[in-house]
């Protein structure tokens, strides 16, 4: 039995380790501009974190172009189509620009936005200070994004992988200099973050269209060739299968914004323990993502194939390693939940004792989290490789805000349970999600009638 998986396992670890490579990079970036917007100064944090949530929602709804033709490429080169891969990819550029000029002009006015949201003048003013740079960072991120999926269907993930990390390092060197104004430069407080967060995003997209350009493989898709003739066919294609992507992870991200308001509702306290633990589980969902998206290339490849036994086999094998993540995750949640929490805060805090009681209590629920998490994100990641979008976007809406949602409020404050409360309901709407997606997948598409019956790895 572990002879007819290895072949799967080798080739999911060689397209997901890299994946999971990068997105922990993407995160690390993330960090070391709170970080260090934090050292300049406790209103510039506030609008940091304001500003990139604002951001964050935007690129959620505009990334489904990028990341629903993962599948579409590695159909089509499975299939031997150069055409269609290089349709698909170049439309759904197209369409990631046309996302991220269409939404910039609620990033330069965004200051009644958030002041209609409750934030304060101060705050508002500048959070659209660095919006109204860094929100043209949207077409490189979005932009970047399909050239990735691009790649992945190619199955050269390592360069994905370093271009990203190489951006960490640029990042701290540039907000060094623009945030704080050292050697000379300009002190530019958090719009010197929005500068260094834009450049490394231009510097990260001017890398991967040169790669694309160079790679040998890649030369015969001629993907910028001619690349302003419109392909209205293979352009509408792109975004009939994107936008319900984008309104997925939309509901998902919009959950969490939720449960970040409603445990604020509870105390500071919790709300400080809440993001600890949010911020801990993220780490280990990066490599659940990771492998989700070798799922979608994947099973896109077992598509263009015709092959039902190989995508049944490379389903098992994505799910059992998704599923190892979340053990070794479930093992350290459990047993080191006080030390994990500890690393987040001053010895010298106070509060610090009361935050790390609640936040190794959340970890708990957090251990649940890998397996439901898991299993939901790599279950859309398959339906991703066989072209399914709507309906998963309307099981994962309704499992979040219709079950994961009033049980989370219901359990929370009319239960009493707190905190805690929250987190179960959480769980209870992502294992939902999980149930029915993978129950789709495996009724819907795994059991089909294909062309070939026998394994090829």
């Amino acid at each position: 039995m572990m002879h007819r998986y290895r072949p799967h396992i080798i080739a999911t670890l060689s397209l997901g380790l890299p994946l999971i490579g990068s997105h922990l990079a993407r995160m690390a970036i993330g960090v070391s501009d709170t970080v260090m917007v934090g050292w300049y100064g406790v209103e510039a944090l506030a609008a940091l974190v304001i500003a990139t949530s604002f951001l964050i929602i935007l690129f959620f709804l505009g990334m489904g172009f990028g990341t629903g033709v993962m599948g579409l490429i590695a159909t089509a080169i499975a299939r031997g189509d150069e055409t269609e891969a290089r349709r698909s990819t170049r439309m759904a550029l197209w369409l990631s620009g046309i996302f991220a000029l269409a939404v910039m002009p609620l990033m330069w006015w965004s200051r009644p936005i958030l002041l209609a949201l409750g934030q304060t003048e101060t705050v508002s003013a500048l959070a659209q200070d660095y919006l109204r740079i860094a929100g043209w960072g949207l077409l490189p991120m979005l932009a970047g994004l399909t050239l990735n999926s691009y790649l992945a269907a190619l199955e050269r993930t390592q360069v994905v992988m370093w271009i990203t990390v190489a951006g960490l390092p640029l990042n701290i060197g540039l907000n060094w200099l623009l945030i704080f104004g050292n050697l000379g430069a300009p002190e530019l407080g958090v719009q010197g973050a929005a500068i260094a967060s834009l450049s490394v995003q231009m510097a990260q997209l001017v890398m991967l269209v040169a790669y694309c350009e160079w790679l040998p493989m890649a030369r015969k898709y001629h993907l910028f060739q001619r690349f302003w003739r419109p392909d209205w066919q293979a352009f509408f294609a792109v975004a009939r299968l994107g936008w319900p992507i984008g309104l997925t992870m939309t509901a998902e991200g919009g959950l969490f914004v939720a449960s970040n308001v409603m445990m604020g509702w509870i105390g500071t306290q919790e709300l400080a323990a809440h993001g600890i633990a949010l911020q801990i589980v993220s780490i280990t969902f990066m490599a659940h993502l990771g492998l989700s998206n070798a799922a979608t290339v994947r099973i896109g490849q077992a598509k263009g194939r015709g092959d039902a036994v190989w995508m049944r086999d490379a389903a098992v094998t994505v799910i059992g390693l998704s599923m190892a993540v979340a053990v070794v995750a479930i093992a350290i949640y459990l047993v080191f939940p006080e030390a994990l929490v500890s690393l987040y805060l001053d010895p010298a805090e106070p509060q610090g004792p009361a935050i790390v009681a609640i936040g190794a209590g959340l970890l708990f629920y957090g251990a649940l989290f890998q397996l439901t998490d898991a299993l939901q994100v790599v279950a859309l990641g398959l339906l991703r490789g066989v072209h399914d979008t709507r309906v998963p976007m309307w099981i994962a809406g309704f499992s979040y805000w219709v079950v994961g949602m009033p049980v989370a409020y219901g359990l929370a404050f009319v239960a009493g349970i707190g905190a805690r409360g929250l987190w179960l309901g959480l769980v209870f709407g992502l294992s939902f999600a999980a149930v029915l997606l993978l129950l789709r997948f495996w009724r819907g598409h795994a059991q089909g009638d294909w062309t070939r019956t026998q394994p090829a790895v």
